[in-house]
């Protein structure tokens, strides 16, 4: 038997101010996986906001519940490209407090005017420690296969507050 079809709502399409759940594995261009939802719940975010990176929100436009595709997303797109200024050697004395310090740790950094960023130790040579600004995925070509699983209207609380409410 067939499901009578006349009474079925509307799928909602992706759009901005629209709640989005969706399933998706992260690779990078030699096919590592390096995220994914798998096993989890989906990753619900309030689309138009700058709660994913552009590139995939872009790519979600206009999806229904139940689309699958895949994204690729070049690194304007995603998490911007290497920026050499965000590499810079400091002295350990910078790392007060802190005894072991090694290539591939990551901290939180303050600057002068008190904005903090996260930092990873790029190499440490003697007193000289290289700290890298940039995003652990800038400079990468990502790949996304994505399955959105729903797609609602945000609250205008949602909305006012720029984010998704449990």
């Amino acid at each position: 038997m067939i499901p009578d079809q006349t009474n079925s709502e509307p799928r909602m399409n992706i759009c901005d101010h629209a709640v989005v759940a969706m399933h998706y594995t992260l690779k990078n261009a030699e096919g590592a996986v390096l995220d994914s939802s798998e096993g989890q719940d989906p990753l619900t975010y309030l689309h138009g906001t700058g709660g994913i990176i552009t590139g995939l929100e872009a790519a979600l436009l206009d999806k229904v519940a139940g689309d699958q595709l895949t994204a690729v997303i070049e690194p304007k797109d995603g998490y911007g490209a290497i920026d050499p200024s965000l590499v810079q050697v400091v002295p350990r004395s910078a790392f007060a407090g802190v005894e072991l310090i090694e290539a591939g740790m990551r901290f939180t950094a303050s600057d002068e005017q008190g904005q903090q960023q996260s930092v990873a130790i790029a190499a440490v040579n003697g007193d000289e420690i290289t700290v890298d600004g940039n995003h652990p995925l800038a400079g990468e070509t990502l790949h996304f296969e994505v399955e959105v699983v729903s797609v609602r209207a945000a609250t205008e609380e949602e909305i006012s507050h720029g984010h998704v409410h449990s």
